[in-house]
């Protein structure tokens, strides 16, 4: 193949059968599973060549992170909890879920403690519930933030649990460990492995708190009218970097979206680069000499004073939505 010559999927996999014979590696995995990922390839160059990401580079085996794809000819026994590979046999599983359906891909993934996870894509035939009417009466506003993740449109505040900042003490001794010790050696493995486990216990503890609180937003409320801050640009402010990561706000985002789906909620969002807080929700008045210090400010125009994270309204929120 000539240099600047696209390649598509589908002449990927027919290099494959070839490939298998060349390395006897290849002839240990399921051909369906290499086909799949090559559909990852293409997508992830259509990817860069439409968005302008970063190139796609190979995957390094040093990386604990490791997944794989299983499109097909796989069996779940939920009565022996077992799950039957093709080339490895059955495993032995902890399945937590039953689920009844046509079965599609299978992810067969490794963290980054050594814990492998399977998680199966099912087609139940279930069609999602009709969003209802938006109704001004029955919506409220969510704004996020860092001392206080939410703040709803009612008044009532969600304090940020701030996971990482209570583990950095822990963190930052674990990682002194790591790095005292030799590379490549059993011990550094050993330390290496502890400090994986602490970030794994910060993350279950971010998503379990996520997953909480935008089921109860979810289903407390038909309408959500929520504020999407431009996190890219948030996190080159130094001071305040490492708290917006910890808050992962765009996570929260995507979980309340799936869950208002499933229920048949609406939910409206507003555009990342609007300042909701530098507008009265009074009068639209836009205070463009708001900074970050200022916790309240005095409206020019109707004179109201507005506390910032408390200031909005439902009516500010829908004056500035963006559907």
């Amino acid at each position: 193949m000539s240099i600047g010559k696209s390649i598509f999927r589908f002449d990927l996999n027919k290099l494959i059968p070839n490939l298998k014979k060349q390395n006897q590696w290849l002839r240990d995995v399921n051909s369906h599973s290499l086909q799949g990922m090559t559909n990852l390839v293409e997508s992830a160059f259509n990817i860069f060549f439409r968005e302008k990401n970063s190139f796609s580079k190979f995957k390094s085996k040093k990386i604990p992170i490791q997944s794989f794809l299983i499109p097909k000819h796989y069996n779940v026994d939920f009565e022996n909890d077992t799950i039957k590979l093709i080339k490895t046999g059955e495993i032995k599983a902890v399945l937590h879920k039953t689920f009844k359906g046509e079965v599609k891909t299978a992810t067969l993934s490794k963290s980054c403690t050594g814990t492998y996870y399977i998680s199966i894509l099912v087609e139940d035939g279930k069609e999602f519930p009709v969003k209802q009417v938006f109704s001004e009466s029955t919506a409220i506003g969510v704004e996020v933030g860092i001392k206080n993740f939410t703040v709803l449109s009612t008044g009532e505040k969600v304090e940020n649990p701030k996971n990482l900042k209570k583990s950095l003490k822990r963190l930052k001794a674990l990682q002194k460990r790591v790095s005292r010790k030799q590379n490549s050696s059993q011990n550094r493995g050993k330390a290496k492995q502890k400090l994986a486990l602490l970030h794994k216990k910060i993350i279950n503890k971010r998503n379990d708190f996520q997953h909480k609180l935008s089921f109860k937003l979810g289903s407390e409320n038909p309408e959500i009218a929520f504020e999407t801050p431009y996190v890219k640009d948030m996190i080159k402010n130094p001071h305040l970097a490492q708290a917006i990561c910890d808050s992962v706000w765009s996570s929260f985002v995507t979980k309340l979206e799936y869950k208002s789906e499933w229920s048949g909620k609406l939910i409206l969002l507003i555009g990342k680069f609007v300042p909701s807080s530098k507008i009265c929700p009074v009068c639209g008045y836009h205070n463009s000499y708001l900074t970050l210090k200022d916790g309240e400010w005095k409206c020019a125009d109707c004179k109201t004073i507005e506390t910032l994270m408390l200031q909005l309204t439902l009516n500010n929120f829908l004056s500035l939505i963006k559907i």
